[in-house]
């Protein structure tokens, strides 16, 4: 028998965006770059502020899926640097895709935003999440995405 996975709540994330920069049509549907300039971390394991460096790579497909592909880096209260890798999807009915767009604050419920997540550090006081995989839930806000990420035990 093969153990069921479960969810651990591992932090929140608040992370503050500059505006978007539109690349065009790609191979796969439309680029857009988003830049990742700040924000918080904060859970039962560590507290941080999020780097001024980083970005949201984003493909938008025909059906409107958005395709998010980010990296960044978090530094901790007490000084140590992990980087975030984030892939993930958002999408939703067209007229909530389209408000979101616009900056409307839009409940969370009414679209599907879920991502995986990697951290790594070279802090030996923080390398055992070098081993562990994490998912997320998260919210498209004007300037801000706001995430969970759990650990998957």
């Amino acid at each position: 028998m093969l153990p069921e996975p479960k969810l651990e709540f591992f932090c929140d994330l608040q992370v503050e965006l500059d505006p978007i920069r539109e690349l065009g049509a790609g191979r796969a549907g439309q680029r857009r770059i988003i830049p990742i300039i700040g924000g918080r971390a904060s859970g039962p394991h560590f507290s941080g502020k999020v780097l001024n460096l980083g970005a949201d790579w984003q493909t938008i497909f025909a059906d409107g899926l958005a395709e998010l592909d980010t990296r960044y880096a978090i530094e901790t209260d007490d000084g140590a640097t992990i980087e975030v890798v984030n892939y993930g999807f958002r999408h939703g009915p067209p007229e909530v895709i389209a408000a979101i767009g616009r900056g409307e604050k839009v409940a969370p419920d009414q679209y599907y935003m879920r991502t995986h997540a990697r951290l790594e550090t070279g802090d030996a006081q923080y390398a055992w999440m070098n081993n562990l995989l994490f998912v997320g839930v998260g919210a498209r806000e004007a300037s801000t995405v706001v995430l969970k990420l759990y650990t998957i035990k």
